[in-house]
């Protein structure tokens, strides 16, 4: 309860008496005219923990008071002065807890501080070695550390409690530590006290919620684990079926095999010598606990300091020697009260059963003798006990224990089946369960026997082990079908529903883990003594290590709390259970056993959310009629009598069952009347003999708005849980429900139980979340609340909830369930009719339409709750737009939800009226009527006059029925548009349907504008709209939706899936044959258009073809990739279906005979034109002219044995002149007539220049039949240039400007010209921009740098205006730009020429023979490319011309005149396009160059290997360089050392290097920049050595540049010369640059030709 800074607007800084209100009091009941003290302070009180005579108050700022007796500061503080505990100023506490006579504080940083009584190290802050504080007088720290932890770590606390030795602290990863004395710590170990803070080991790896302390005991609220096997989706008709609170148990039982054999009960784990032992009575003396010495100092009643009973062989002796309904005090004391005088056990026990008002023996007297006889059966040998017999059970009563008379025989939970329990049991620990329902006796003698014939037969390896079989024995009989059930009414309270596991989250509660709300699968497990009952499981026995209480599992626990010696548990249905001492009433019921959790009394319409217990009390905070809280009270009515004269009274009453003190204590939890004066009353605390309560002023209504909320929910969650416990669970499972309701309805029932579930646990979250919320109202932020925070969840939870409902409806369902209720439930109707919140009908039956529609009205409870607490705050704050936000959410759901019911009904009455064959067709769970034209209203346009015709609109579909036809138009895909009236006055509306369309005919105007918007919305709804105010003609004229064509057409029976417009498909979907064709992408009016990717099944070869790539009207048209089912792929560009244009076709893997590629042109599916052929399997690559699918025109042929073949082809082979030039030089030029056959004149000529002339004949590589003239050259005969020509290179070639044309013509395309430069300019920007965009969007997983230069492109840069030189640098970044991407026009070009030249100059095609084609190859493809250039960038001049200055502005022309001296700025081609190209092309072109230059290389190469022997001095001057030249030092990192005769390598490095980098680079220009840098460095380390005005002349330079060449050593430098000069921009060719060229061009040759002598 922590006073929030987000309180509302207008109490920003809340005044003392406003908030956190405290009122304390003694605890008396309600009989003496209590007046609660109010404790008055300056700031309010956050939190009370209340000690047995001391109180800790944590105030706001985390200040903490003590007051009442402070024994370890010898103080007395009235609670009307605390006092302020001032060592904890600062630290910011943010909880305290108070145990017996100690106390702890909690600070925001996760760190304890306890102070008080410290006998039992409880306050845990001395080591074990020193001599221990009794007390501690101030807060110290006490620090968790967790060792098992490398390095170990603090421990994070979020909670803390304190009983009378111990101290428990939850960690922030809820997990349980625990210090002190005691069995009640849960350790395990045997030396007490413990001072350090140990881990609860046995919860380790558990999900511990909260944790409460009694005086001796402890309890944990702990999330249970998801359920590993218990699947509600296979078995929903088991999760409902509990009657008793042990059902939960049971039925996990049977449906998994492992029990809790291997503990006993005290929670210690057996060894295996322990388990084998049969006998449990020579078990008792080994199983010995030496009670420890009494620590000095200790409290008043504390007990010693380790668990404090003896138990010699307590378990043995009560199972030995007890039978029926003897009753063993647990007090030493009387330990003489157990048996009579003469010594013989008690067995007249009857008089307490009377309480039971079921039981239904009538004679009293027979059953008495059939107990006396069954344990005569089972103990054939009587002990009788004397008082000195029996161990004691040593309960240690201080000053305010009460004694206990509950009877310890009953170790078992009592059944409601079963309120006569007998409990007779042998060494073999017989167990019996007498069933109260007037059976014949012989039929429970003979379950007894039975039951004790197959437990004899076992081993007993616990001590609980035999009763847990014996409960779950007596469950499977209960679950048996026929047996009757006719306990006691109260008892049959079914357990807790436990919600479906589906659509649950796990969560934690108070500290909301998961998903924000608290958990409502709990368990709760305790530990500790349980002398009086208070650890809830069926005995007194003490436990050492945590067990789980069974009965309280799936009740939904959401908070434990503890007094001395009994506890309480609260449940998310407001209910409260109850166990342990019942001496003063304070466990608000008279039910026994006393040792089992039970349900306290509450009053009808008692709602309890918060709970605490004293030492003999216990308080309640419940919701009454009004929204203010109530405090309930359970315990004594007046001070309690003194301890001798309530044992003396309890020894008269030993032998009753059950206290009956209506005198002395409440019977059931009473009003306090006082409760109503104190405020909104938001947390309440007990402890010792006082209470306290904390309570709040309603200001503003924002405290009242909150409590109104919590109640309304809690009382809802109540109301959910009883519906499911009457009706919905016994209804689900009945075995006749399928039968009754029908296989749809079972369906639809199932899915509505399931969601009502659903909805069910959600409110049951909310609910308790809530509460939790109530106690800290001021500390949390509104915001925080679950309504706001989970918006969504709630929506559809109920959104589902109500549909489930609704399909129900619809369905009938209805009709048959109220039947089956009727006979399913039978006298529980009336229970059931209490629920009803609506009218009765008139016959009194429930209503279960309306039941079950109830619970949507809440949602229009949460926006007024909201709108209330936003009333609070200020319009402009944050709290204010989130809570008027929801709240406008909340009230639009819940008016969409009252439309949908209506809808249902509607529909429901509809499908009544109109029951039949024809329409039950039609009747679907989702369907819902919108209108229809029974009355004629509206008709078909041209109908006959007798026709029938019948339009019912739906929600999802037109339905039109013609006598007994229907056609169902879904309205995913239907269109309307009203017709406007024409002269014939129709009121007409078109209906366009994927297939068909057709005209309606209203009767009236009106009635046409009802159609019209019904229409209009239903289809927007379906479509996903609101479907609220849409206006006639407005729903999607484009839409995403299915379909399925079934009239003939190119769609037949194709299944559609995406969009549409008006009618026809349109947009981005798939279309799927039942052939198996499939097409996905892009469709226009009904075709597909744009890029899509289609498969094409071949039976043949039962592989599909599959095509990706651009369509146009249906066909595939545009660039694209088509495998065929053969192997082949073919990418490229198609014209109506057909390969038209570029395209590259490879034959496939599958196919093994022949290997081959065409890249070239394509007309009409045929190859046309210029392309290229590589038959990799022959071997040969054919470079020239196509004409339907044959060779023929100018062609080069090469194979891989190096021949040369350049001539025509006609018809697919060789024919005509040709010249054939083989790998040694040796050359033919004659007639051709087939492929490498020679027929007709020739003339040959061998590689040593001898030559034949004649008529050939014959087949090239068999040989040649020769009838001719042999002519030898003489030696000084001059050159025949006539017959040089002959064998002149490149005669027959298609001329390079000729070739590739598809190519540049599909670049063209795509930039929308219709040929070469003919073309709007803008429109070619266009297409770019809009290429470029949609590639972006069609390829999503494109990298960080590629969608950069995308966006890049994706600009139209400035391309009208004239180029400067101040704008030319901005083309060439943009030309580099789009060269990188491929979906550029340009990048595309390059990317493709790239592959075309590949194609053509690799493998085979790499034949020194071929390298005058390449480089003519490349200056055509600068050519071409520079008019695409021009074409976008107009202002760009003529190749070779010259770029002007920008016009100068007065300020600039000073600067421009300056730089106009520097050179003017030329564009040709290849300066701006070479570097874009080149680089790519570079690896096949060099590979060439280096073919041709291979033999001057060799020679090159020979000379560089033998000159580079020598040392730098004597090279230097045997290449004539002048010794001025000659360098004297080097330097060695930047250190100088002096060349000697015999330095290697040490001169000019630095040019050397330089030089080095010109096998680095690509572009001639890079090459040449190479050269300048060179002589450039080279010119430096000349200078020092020379004046400073000195010029090269060529006869110093070139011996010098010589020695650098030789030194630099670079591999093929003539393949690298002749590219430059090939290459070479003619500008440059005459400027200095030039001349540095021709230098090394004269270098090279002069080392190729140096004599080495």
């Amino acid at each position: 309860m922590e006073n929030t800074e987000e309180s509302p607007a207008c109490e920003q800084g809340p005044t003392p008496p406003e908030r956190g209100l405290l009122h304390i009091w003694q605890s008396a009941g309600p009989s003496e005219q209590l007046c609660p003290e109010r404790v008055l302070l300056s700031r309010p009180v956050l939190q009370a923990a209340l000690g047995e005579h001391h109180g800790v108050l944590l105030t706001q700022g985390g200040q903490v008071y003590s007051f009442g007796e402070l024994l370890w500061r010898d103080l007395s503080i009235p609670v009307s002065a605390p006092l302020l505990e001032v060592s904890l100023l600062g630290k910011t506490v943010v909880r305290v807890a108070a145990g017996g006579f100690h106390c702890g504080a909690l600070s925001e940083q996760g760190n304890i501080f306890m102070w008080g009584e410290n006998t039992a190290g409880q306050c845990g802050l001395t080591d074990r070695g020193k001599v221990t504080n009794i007390t501690v007088s101030e807060p110290c720290l006490v620090s968790v550390v967790d060792s098992e932890v490398v390095p170990p770590a603090v421990v994070r606390i979020m909670d803390l409690a304190c009983g009378r030795e111990h101290s428990l602290a939850l960690s922030s990863q809820n997990e349980l530590w625990a210090w002190g004395s005691g069995c009640q710590l849960g350790l395990v170990t045997n030396s007490f006290p413990v001072f350090r803070p140990q881990k609860v080991e046995h919860l380790a790896g558990r999900h511990v919620i909260q944790v409460a302390c009694g005086a001796y005991h402890s309890l944990a609220l702990v999330r249970s684990l998801p359920p590993q096997n218990f699947n509600t989706q296979n078995c929903p008709e088991k999760r409902e079926r509990g009657q008793s609170p042990h059902y939960s148990v049971t039925e996990r039982e049977e449906l998994s095999t492992v029990d809790d054999a291997h503990y006993c009960p005290l929670g210690v784990e057996l060894t295996e010598a322990l388990t084998s032992e049969t006998s449990p009575r020579r078990r008792g003396p080994r199983r010995r606990f030496q009670p420890g010495g009494r620590s000095a100092g200790s409290s008043p009643g504390s007990g010693s300091g380790s668990c404090p009973f003896s138990e010699d062989s307590k378990s043995t002796t009560k199972q030995k020697n007890l039978t029926v309904g003897a009753s063993l005090e647990p007090d030493g004391l009387n330990a003489d009260h157990l048996t009579q005088t003469d010594g013989s056990p008690k067995s007249h026990s009857l008089s307490g059963w009377r309480a039971n008002k079921s039981s239904a023996f009538h004679d009293e007297m027979e059953l008495q003798s059939l107990l006396q006889k069954l344990s005569g059966h089972s103990l054939e040998t009587q002990h009788t006990t004397g008082p000195g017999d029996t161990d004691s059970l040593s309960s240690h009563t201080s000053d305010d224990s009460c004694v206990s008379s509950t009877p310890s025989v009953d170790l078992l939970t009592s059944s409601y089946e079963s309120p006569i329990k007998s409990q007779t049991t042998n060494n073999s620990g017989v167990s019996g369960s007498c069933s109260s329902s007037p059976v014949c006796l012989e039929e429970v003698r003979l379950c007894l026997e039975a039951e004790k014939k197959e437990l004899q037969g076992q081993k007993s390896s616990s001590l609980t082990n035999i009763n847990q079989k014996a409960n779950a024995a007596a469950n499977r009989r209960r679950s048996l079908p026929g047996t009757p059930t006719y306990g006691s009414p109260r008892r049959r309270r079914p357990c807790g529903c436990r919600p479906s596991s589906a659509g649950r989250t796990q969560a934690a509660a108070p500290e909301e883990a998961g998903d924000g709300l608290p958990s409502l699968e709990t368990e709760v497990w305790s530990w500790g003594r349980g002398s009086e009952g208070q650890l809830g499981h069926g005995d007194q026995l003490a436990r050492l290590q945590p067990l789980c209480i069974k009965s309280l599992t799936g009740e939904e626990v959401i908070k434990v709390a503890a007094g001395s010696h009994h506890s309480l548990a609260l449940s998310a249905q407001c209910q409260v259970y109850s166990w342990g001492s019942n001496m003063c009433g304070q466990l608000g019921h008279v039910n026994s056993p006393v040792t089992v959790p039970q349900q306290a009394k509450l009053s009808e319409g008692l709602r309890v959310w918060d709970v605490s217990a004293g030492q003999s009390h216990s308080l309640l905070i419940a919701d009454g009629d009004c929204v203010q809280p109530i405090l309930l009270y359970c315990g004594q009515h007046q001070e309690p009598m003194s301890t001798q004269s309530e044992r003396s009274h309890q020894s008269q009453r030993s032998c009753q069952r059950s206290p009956n003190r209506a005198e002395s204590y409440t019977v059931r939890p009473t009003l306090l009347p006082f409760c109503m004066e104190m405020g909104y009353i938001s947390t309440v605390c007990s402890g010792g003999q006082s209470s306290a309560v904390l309570a709040d002023q309603n200001i503003m209504g924002f405290i009242s708005a909150i409590h109104e909320l919590a109640s309304r929910e809690r009382h809802f969650y109540c109301w959910l849980s009883s519906m499911r416990k009457l009706l919905l669970g016994p209804l689900r499972n009945r075995e006749g429900v399928c039968p009754s309701l029908g296989e749809p309805c079972t369906h639809l029932f199932f899915s509505l139980s399931e969601s009502f579930v659903r909805l069910s646990a959600l409110i049951g979250q909310h609910s308790t979340s809530l509460s939790y919320f109530l106690h800290i109202v001021q500390g949390r932020d509104v915001t925080s609340l679950p309504l706001l925070t989970h918006t969504e969840h709630f929506l559809d939870i109920y959104k589902e909830y109500c549909s489930a409902l609704g399909n129900f409806q619809v369905m009938g369902g209805f009709k048959s369930l109220h039947k089956l209720s009727l006979e399913c439930l039978g006298s529980q109707q009336t229970v059931l009719a209490q629920l009803c919140v609506s009218d009765q009908s008139v016959s009194g039956d429930v209503d279960l339409v309306s039941l079950l529609y109830w619970p949507l009205q809440q949602l229009h409870q949460y926006s007024r709750a909201l709108l209330k607490l936003a009333a609070c705050y200020d319009v402009l704050t944050i709290e204010y737009q989130s809570l008027h936000q929801a709240c406008s959410q909340y009230e639009s759901l819940s008016l969409s939800l009252l439309r949908r019911k209506k809808e249902a009904e509607t529909t429901f009455l509809f499908w009544k009226t109109h029951s039949g064959k024809n329409t039950e067709v039609l009747r679907l769970p989702q369907r819902r009527v919108v209108c229809e034209s029974s009355n004629r209203s509206l008709t078909l346009q041209n109908a006959g006059r007798f026709s029938n015709h019948w339009f019912i609109l739906f929600n999802d579909a037109l339905v039109h029925t013609q006598f007994s036809t229907h056609h169902i138009y879904p309205l995913t895909c239907l269109w309307v548009k009203p017709v406007t009236e024409d002269s014939s006055g129709h009121y007409a509306i078109k209906i366009t349907c994927p297939e068909e369309s057709f005209t309606l005919v209203a009767s009236t105007p009106q009635e046409k504008n009802k159609w019209v918007r019904s229409l209009n919305q239903a289809v927007d709804q379906v479509l996903g709209g609101g479907g609220q105010g849409s206006s006639p003609g407005v729903a999607a004229m484009s839409r995403t939706a299915s379909y399925t064509f079934t009239g003939e057409g190119r769609f037949k029976d194709a299944h559609y899936n995406g969009a549409w417009l008006a009618g026809r498909v349109h947009g981005r979907g798939t279309m799927k044959w039942p052939d198996g064709r499939t097409y996905t992408g892009n469709f226009k009016n009904g075709q597909e258009d744009g890029y899509g990717e289609c498969i094409i099944p071949n039976k043949v070869l039962n592989k599909p073809d599959s095509y990706q790539g651009h369509w146009r009207d249906g066909k595939i048209h545009g660039f694209g990739k088509y495998k065929y089912a053969s192997g082949e792929v073919y990418e490229g560009c198609f014209c109506d279906g057909q390969r038209h244009g570029y395209g590259m076709m490879s034959s496939g893997k599958q196919v093994r005979t022949s290997s081959s590629v065409f890249i070239g042109q394509w007309v009409q599916d045929r190859k046309t034109g210029y392309g290229v052929y590589d038959d990799i399997t022959r071997g040969e690559k054919y470079m020239g002219l196509w004409l339907d699918d044959q060779r023929h025109g100018s062609a080069v042929v090469v194979t891989q044995y190096g021949v040369y073949y350049e001539g025509t082809f006609k018809e697919n082979k060789m024919s005509g002149a040709g010249l054939l030039v083989s790998d040694d030089d040796t050359a033919f030029h004659g007639d051709f007539s087939d492929d490498w056959t020679i027929n007709g004149k020739g003339v040959l000529s061998l590689a040593n220049g001898d030559c034949l002339d004649g008529q050939f004949s014959g087949e090239w590589s068999t040989g040649l039949k020769v009838v001719g003239t042999y002519t030898k050259p003489a030696i000084e005969e001059p050159e025949n240039k006539e017959r040089n020509s002959l064998f002149r290179l490149g005669q027959y070639v298609v001329p390079a400007g000729e070739r590739w044309g598809c190519v540049f013509n599909e670049c063209w395309s795509r930039l929308g010209c219709d040929a070469p430069g003919r073309g709007e300019r803008t429109t070619a920007w266009e297409n770019i921009a809009v290429t470029i965009t949609t590639s972006r969007r069609q390829s999503p997983n494109l990298s960080r740098s590629q969608s950069k230069v995308l966006e890049c492109l994706e600009f139209i840069p400035q391309h009208e205006e004239p180029v400067t030189t101040a704008n030319y640098d901005n083309i060439r970044r943009y030309l580099i730009k789009a060269c990188e991407t491929p979906l550029h026009p340009l990048g595309w070009l390059v990317e493709t020429l790239v592959t075309v030249y590949r194609m053509t100059y690799v493998g085979v095609g790499s034949n020194r023979r071929l390298l005058r084609q390449a480089v003519q190859e490349v200056q055509a493809y600068l050519i071409h490319y520079y008019s695409i250039v021009r074409f976008l960038f107009p202002g760009l001049p003529d190749d070779g011309g010259i770029i002007p200055d920008p016009p100068a502005s007065p300020t600039t022309s000073r600067r421009n005149s300056d730089t106009a001296e520097e050179g003017v700025v030329v564009v040709c081609c290849s300066s701006l396009l070479l570097p874009l190209l080149l680089p790519r092309l570079y690896p096949p072109l060099f590979t060439l160059y280096c073919l041709q230059e291979e033999q001057e290389e060799a020679q090159y190469w020979d000379r560089i290997l033998r000159l580079n022997k020598q040392p730098d001095q004597s090279l230097l001057s045997f290449l004539g360089v002048q010794e001025k030249f000659w360098p004297l030092w080097m330097s060695i990192l930047g250190e100088k050392k002096q060349i000697v005769s015999s330095s290697k390598d040490a001169c000019f490095v630095s040019a050397v290097e330089t030089l080095q980098q010109i096998s680095t680079t690509f572009t001639p220009s890079d090459k040449l920049l190479v050269i300048q840098k060179t002589f450039e460095e080279l010119t430096q380390e000349i200078k020092p050595l020379l004046d400073d005005d000195f010029l090269w002349c060529m006869d110093d330079l070139l011996p010098l540049f010589i020695y650098v060449v030789l030194r630099a050593r670079i591999r093929n430098l003539g393949a690298e010369v002749s590219l430059i000069e090939d290459l070479m921009d003619p500008n440059v060719q005459f400027g200095e640059m030039g001349l540095m060229f021709t230098t090394l061009k004269a270098c090279y040759i002069q080392i190729q030709h140096e004599s080495t002598s």
